[in-house]
């Protein structure tokens, strides 16, 4: 089923329906959060500008996560001003500052209890959506417990229950299938990286998981009514592409798999007097921003928006009293809906025309250059990247020279140049202390009144999960005692200096690079 055909699933009477209507007065609930790694507020402007732009729309046009902004979060870790994903997502899980790279552990680096793992223990359902690796930080930091973030084989095994609670999560839909068999060729695919032979997608299934791992599997799942749970859908060995990369024919978007997985969730516990907890993560703004990538940046905010739209009308569409909170970790990029580009006065333009023209990121762009084996690199660049994906025709010779100088690795150069045209700034290639926006809806009245009271005006990102566990009641204490047996590093890893652990982060690439 593609895009174009999902905007009547939640206004088709007979789909909406098959939802069983929870009674007047159950206190049956669900929590969807939702989290947009690495977008700052500025993300929004670009992105509202430049859709106003492509659409032709007036200028008091805007998205719809602007009609659901309540507040905003501050998102310091326990040791830095500039927080990572890791911490940013456990002080959401385990409602505790903890240290930049600390997955659901404290700053001394034991186990805590996650509103995930909670709210299982009290009966609720729970499902994990993605558009990076599954266990990538802010997914592993609800469903596993590592020291470092980059142990991503240990997180695999935590996610399908291989430590003191067992399996906690009914569904995890996204990539980083490579983290779950070991190399060569098999059924799965040949990018494995585990180092230890294990093939954890073959054990899952021998445990009962249902498998998806293509595009056309995943269209069985009829957008979660013929889900049976628990579910393991790896859809990619590593990130599913940028959106403005992704083939409609290979991937489904963040928006697909957000509908998937709330209608099988909901149909899961449409007969018990608990509801469920979904966490649903834009993962790729953050590498859009670590790119200084505006093209991708602003079309990785739309799919996100979109997203967010079906968990809204999901909301409207059942009984059930349903939590949406949706907020950042933190900022990526240092973005600024400015440049200045020469020492004389800045002008005071922005130019989302130059984001419009561009059909890829960088990242697919660089790729694309790096497996060219054509004799006339310089013609290549010019009319296929220049010209053809990027829509650009005033290229100097000093900008084709540098990305022939740089062939393997011109992605930052060719986002550059993006930027430049589009007059875009940033500051970093990591992250900022930026303050970052909090949204949130219920379809209760009461308990949008209590949002408002709880998380409006600015808040520690703490707060946020505070606020979770406080809405269904779960003591997250008593998990952290029945967790706090599991193995937190892996078995053949010793303690690392600050310096070695330094540099292995340094030359950490996600899921590109198995680290031990």
């Amino acid at each position: 089923m593609n895009i174009a055909s999902l905007a009547w699933l939640f206004l088709d009477p007979k789909l909406l329906s098959e939802l069983t209507l929870t009674p007047q007065g159950s206190t049956k609930k669900n929590i969807i959060f939702l989290v947009t790694d690495g977008m700052g507020p500025t993300s929004l402007s670009l992105t509202r500008s430049f859709r106003q732009y492509r659409d032709k729309l007036a200028i008091d046009d805007i998205l719809t996560l602007d009609k659901h902004l309540i507040g905003q979060s501050r998102t310091r870790s326990s040791n830095s001003l500039v927080t990572d994903s890791a911490a940013g997502a456990t002080a959401f899980s385990c409602a505790l500052k903890s240290y930049n790279n600390a997955v659901g552990v404290t700053p001394q680096r034991q186990p805590c209890g996650t509103l995930l793992e909670a709210m299982k223990y009290e009966g609720y359902h729970t499902g994990l959506v993605v558009t990076t690796r599954i266990t990538d930080a802010t997914p592993a930091a609800f469903s596993s417990h590592v020291t470092y973030r980059f142990y991503e084989d240990l997180i695999a095994q935590h996610q399908l229950g291989e430590y003191p609670l067992g399996r906690v999560v009914d569904l995890m839909i996204g990539g980083g299938r490579t983290h779950f068999y070991p190399p060569g060729e098999t059924p799965y695919g040949n990018g494995g990286l585990r180092k230890d032979g294990r093939n954890l997608i073959e054990e899952a299934q021998e445990n009962g998981w249902s498998y998806v791992g293509n595009r056309s599997s995943f269209d069985n799942l009829e957008l979660g009514n013929n889900v049976q749970l628990p579910l393991l859908a790896l859809l990619a060995d590593n990130d599913i592409p940028f959106d403005l990369d992704r083939d409609d024919a290979i991937y489904p978007s963040l928006e697909e798999e957000a509908i998937t997985a709330m209608k099988a969730l909901s149909k899961a516990t449409e007969d018990s007097d608990k509801g469920f907890f979904l966490l649903i993560e834009g993962s790729r703004i953050d590498h859009a921003g670590h790119n200084n990538d505006p093209a991708a940046q602003v079309r990785e905010v739309l799919a996100f928006d979109k997203a967010f739209k079906a968990v809204l009308d999901f909301a409207d569409s059942t009984d059930v009293e349903t939590v949406i909170i949706s907020t950042s970790d933190h900022e990526t990029g240092g973005l600024a809906a400015a440049r200045q580009l020469t020492p004389s006065y800045p002008d005071y333009l922005w130019r989302p025309e130059a984001l419009l023209a561009a059909k890829h990121s960088g990242e697919y762009l660089n790729n694309k250059i790096a497996s060219f084996e054509g004799e006339d690199l310089e013609s290549f660049i010019k009319h296929e990247i220049f010209e053809k994906d990027l829509g650009i025709t005033d290229y100097t010779p000093q900008e084709v020279e540098s990305i022939m100088d740089h062939s393997k690795a011109s992605h930052y150069l060719l986002n550059d140049i993006v930027s430049r045209r589009s007059q875009t700034g940033w500051s970093t290639h990591g992250h900022s202390a930026v303050d970052v926006n909090i949204y949130a809806y219920s379809n209760k009245k009461s308990t949008m009144h209590l949002l408002r009271e709880k998380l409006s005006g600015n808040h520690e990102n703490i707060e946020i999960g505070q606020f979770m566990k406080d809405f269904v009641n779960v003591d997250l204490t008593h998990m952290t005692k029945l967790i706090k047996g599991t193995q937190v590093k892996p078995s053949d890893v010793d303690e690392m200096t600050v310096s070695q652990q330094q540099e292995l982060l340094d030359n950490y690439h996600g899921g590109l690079v198995n680290v031990y």
